[in-house]
């Protein structure tokens, strides 16, 4: 049975991700040729360092200490998945809040946890008063296939700072 609840800071260390498998097999990639996206042969293996992990824990405190949501699922006492959502607004009035994670782990893919934290991200940004979540995606088909089935959309304002960190992600939306 899977557990979903949100995140204290004080829970967020590199013992929370221990049974956590990051790790996806890409092989091929959505790119962006002119106007339109095409898909794209590029093998690879994504996966986290332990330099990755720092740098995940330490956003996500950050996201916390700033008043951003963080929640995850649980099965059998281990973390399953997580997402976040930052708690400033931009994209005028877009009013885009930026949801800037959302993993599951690849033991448990295909089940519905990534679908059942967006809800929950949705529900959060919502209350908060955005009008949309800004996902800076990664361009892997099968991450493209998921935020397709949870409805998104390219984002009519792009952030800066996501297209210039990761150039080859696609920025999407979704309506609240």
């Amino acid at each position: 049975m899977i557990a979903y609840r949100r995140l204290e800071s004080s829970e967020i260390d590199r013992e929370l991700f221990r049974g956590f498998i990051r790790r996806q097999k890409v092989t091929d990639c959505w790119r962006k040729e002119g106007n339109d996206w095409v898909v794209k042969s590029d093998p690879f293996i994504d996966d986290w360092s332990e330099e990755d992990y720092k740098i995940l824990i330490s956003c996500l405190k950050n996201t916390l200490f700033t008043g951003g949501f963080v929640a995850a699922a649980f099965c059998d006492g281990g973390l399953k998945g997580f997402v976040s959502v930052e708690s400033d607004f931009f994209g005028g009035k877009q009013k885009y809040l930026d949801m800037t994670c959302i993993h599951v782990s690849e033991d448990m893919r295909g089940q519905g946890i990534g679908k059942s934290l967006f809800a929950l991200a949705k529900e959060w940004a919502k209350s908060k008063g955005a009008k949309k979540l800004y996902i800076s995606t990664h361009s892997a088909v099968e991450s493209q296939a998921f935020y397709n089935a949870m409805g998104c959309v390219d984002a009519q304002v792009l952030n800066k700072k996501h297209v210039e960190a990761e150039p080859y992600d696609r920025q999407l939306e979704y309506m609240l």
